[in-house]
């Protein structure tokens, strides 16, 4: 268990640990990807006036309490399906000075957000509705051994067998032992049900098996009712193994993570837990061994396997100073590197607090399911009892027969397929898509990914590589070549975007000495502006250039329509000359859009650059354009081709996050900045375009095989309700058929795990 409290010292919100973007990435382009989530909320003891475990006091504390100050998180032991998530939910969130409660099933983890330190009582709420909490920082319990695992089973198994034998013989007694039988396998199931509905929850499975067990003793159907229970148990058993499987993802995302590292501290190797480990200082990784934290690299030159991170197939070749993420594996030798990531905050935590965080954006028709549910058992159990009720005072039967048919109708009605239908299909295809190199802010975004007819791309970066070249430099007045780059150079000094980097690349390749340039700010859509040597320095695009004559523009539109990108450099409003630079189509740009087209996915591209660079671009890739937008033309764009099918937006810019925000979905390419990466609903984990496809197919199996999960759930039900009340189906097979349909529904969603990779 984990926890942090909030110092109460007053000081502002700022000055504490602050939520981390989705994705953050260094501005060069062979730095990989460097994946970040928010952070947990932790005291910031640096200055701060009181202790860590003062009481509450004063109006700072008061409004800690208020807002949840102390946050806590557990693993939880014997959790079989969503529906055992929810019990545990439902217990501890009626305590007393709770703030927030949830579990999140995909890795077995209950976060409590409080008021006050509620560990004791929220200890005893778990154990209550019979389940354990084990401390986060504990090791993994070891792996009990079959016999143990399934000694209960086992057991019922061999009195079952006893009891049928006996009754050949002797069918009093074989009777009797059927009923030591059912008691001895109703005792646990009964008294799970008694602690959930002392937690808040009286309409669970343990409940329906017992009063459906307890009925078949009373009318006489002993055998059956042990059958019923050892069948139950047997299910049980598969439910737990299938929710294994379902969690398998998350699993061997942790896997990929070593519990201890090798420091190096004054020459001297030393073996430490990861908590130990601090960012500066230095590890050391065998070849063949994982990288247990994100780092800089120290050697000279190492391949690693990022393949479990961005999907990427092949080694990668990394050099000195570059980043590494945690889970890489070291391919052909010993590397150092200095820690670059905090414990608890590498790669691989921040992925798997990624899934904590779907959880809680789960797909519309996952949050249908779950209120559906709640009411579902109820009325199934008001059902039954007015199926044993009615029928025989109406005089449609004698008594034991629609009782019979009413316990049966109870176990029939057992909602753990409908429960896990969707958190299954959901769980495994964010899984599948963190495989392939993606990921998805929850099940929301992957159903509405699911839904998208039409992609509109940005153009720098996105389509194109992102890294353009000075070509041309046109001269309108007396300054040199050398002079206007010297300017334009200054004043782009210090800009992330692609075209200031290429600028201040050519004058560097120049060795040009560039002029200090001072009160730089940032025009947006329209270009960067500059104090150089007392004089208005402007660098904008031709459109927004109202300076230029008509022979200067005769000249830019020569040089556009070749399909370059022209920035106009003006001083105090005179238009000096303009810089030409040309962006190539990534590799990758034609095939992938190709592969959407049949799909039935058009291809649009928005871009702020001219219609004549725009318009070469689209010609290559035979796609739509619409071109010269601000920031506020592109979410118009989105907004209007959003009314007529479902779009998505693909960026990587500043200038892009308002209309990823504004469309159905948006996505970021991995090289994107800190602001599109946070604001996407998706986040490519490697520039790899082919990725789209792949993954609106697989957003596309996911919702089918959500579908196919409910309609196999409800179809079963409502078959074997039909055949309960005709007369053909008994208390065994009802169990049968529930177990059944829960195997089947997981069975189903774990295919999308064996998704191919982009």
């Amino acid at each position: 268990m984990h926890q942090h409290h909030a110092c109460g010292c007053g000081r502002p919100r700022a000055a504490h640990s602050a939520n981390k973007p989705l994705c953050a990435v260094r501005s060069a382009p062979s730095t990989p990807l460097t994946i970040s989530a928010a952070a947990p909320v932790q005291a910031d003891s640096a200055g701060c006036c009181c202790e860590a475990n003062s009481s509450p006091g004063g109006d700072a504390d008061e409004e800690g309490e208020r807002r949840g100050a102390w946050h806590f998180s557990w693993r939880v032991k014997g959790m079989d399906c969503p529906s055992c998530a929810r019990t545990v939910e439902t217990a501890v969130s009626q305590l007393p000075q709770i703030v927030n409660t949830r579990v999140v099933f995909a890795s077995e983890k209950l976060l409590v957000d409080a008021s006050a330190d509620v560990t004791a009582a929220v200890e005893q709420a778990v154990a209550r509705a019979g389940f354990t909490l084990v401390s986060e920082t504990a090791p993994p319990p070891a792996v009990p051994s079959r016999w143990r695992e399934n000694r209960a089973i086992l057991l019922l198994a061999a009195m079952l067998l006893a009891s049928f034998t006996l009754s050949q013989f002797a069918p009093r007694w074989g009777d009797r032992l059927f009923i030591v039988t059912t008691l001895l396998g109703l005792w646990p199931v009964a008294r799970s049900a008694w602690q959930h509905a002392r937690s808040g929850s009286p309409f669970t499975i343990e409940t329906l098996m017992t009063v459906a067990a307890a009925g078949a003793l009373l009318i006489g159907a002993h055998a059956e009712a042990a059958m019923v229970l050892l069948l139950f148990l047997v299910g049980e058993r598969l439910e737990s193994f299938a929710a294994a499987r379902a969690r398998s993802g998350v699993t061997q995302l942790m896997a990929l993570r070593p519990e201890r590292a090798t420091r190096l501290r004054a020459g001297v190797r030393e073996t430490v837990a990861l908590a130990a480990l601090q960012p500066g200082d230095v590890i050391e990784v065998a070849a063949g061994g994982r990288l247990p934290v994100d780092g800089r690299l120290l050697s000279e030159q190492a391949s690693f396997d990022e393949s479990a991170l961005t999907g990427e197939s092949l080694p990668v070749t990394r050099g000195r100073g570059e980043a590494l993420l945690a889970g890489a594996t070291s391919v052909d030798r010993l590397v150092q590197l200095e820690v670059t990531s905090k414990p608890g905050e590498s790669a691989i935590d921040r992925i798997l607090t990624l899934i904590e965080e779907a959880d809680s954006h789960r797909a519309p028709v996952e949050r249908f399911i779950d209120r559906f549910s709640r009411l579902y058992t109820p009325l199934i159990m008001l059902l039954a009892a007015l199926v044993m009720i009615a029928p025989p005072l109406l005089g449609f039967g004698d008594w034991l027969t629609w009782i019979y048919k009413g316990l049966t109708l109870l176990l029939i009605g057992c909602p753990c397929a409908l429960v896990i239908a969707t958190p299954a299909a959901i769980t495994s295809g964010l899984a599948a898509a963190a495989r392939q190199g993606a990921l998805i802010k929850g099940g929301a975004a992957l159903e509405r990914l699911s839904s998208v007819r039409a992609i509109a791309f940005d153009k720098t970066g996105t389509l194109t590589q992102g890294k353009p070249q000075v070509t041309a430099v046109l001269r309108f007045a007396d300054e040199s070549e050398e002079a206007l780059l010297t300017l334009a150079a200054a004043v782009e000094r210090g800009s992330t975007h692609p075209l200031a980097a290429a600028i201040v690349a050519a004058a560097e390749a120049r060795r040009l000495t560039l002029p200090k340039a001072s009160n730089q700010m940032t025009l947006a859509g329209s270009g960067i502006a500059a104090q150089i040597a007392g004089a208005q320095t402007e660098l904008l695009s031709p459109a927004r250039a109202t300076a230029l004559s008509a022979a200067q523009r005769a000249q830019i539109a020569e040089q556009e329509e070749l399909g370059q990108t022209l920035v106009v450099v003006l001083r105090d409003g005179e238009a000096l000359g303009a810089l030409a630079l040309r962006d190539n189509l990534r590799d990758d740009a034609q095939p992938a859009l190709a592969a959407l087209k049949k799909m039935g996915v058009e291809s649009l591209m928005l871009t702020g650059d001219n219609p004549r660079a725009a318009a070469a671009i689209a010609r290559e890739l035979d796609i739509d354009f619409r071109a010269s937008l601000l920031p506020a033309d592109k979410v118009e764009a989105i907004r209007e081709l959003g009314q007529q099918a479902p779009l998505a937006m693909v960026g990587d810019g500043i200038n892009d996050a308002p209309a990823m925000k504004a469309a159905t979905i948006g996505i970021a390419m991995g090289s994107g900045s800190d602001i599109a990466l946070e604001t996407a609903d998706a986040a490519l984990t490697r520039d790899a375009l082919p990725l789209l496809p792949s993954l609106l197919m697989l957003a596309r199996r996911t919702r089918a095989t959500l579908r196919q999960n409910i309609a196999i759930a409800l179809g079963l039900k409502a078959l074997f309700l039909v055949t309960t009340l005709l007369g053909f189906t008994g208390l065994w097979l009802a169990v049968v058929a529930d177990s059944g349909a829960t195997v089947l529904v997981t069975a189903n969603a774990l295919r999308l795990l064996r998704a191919r990779r982009g």
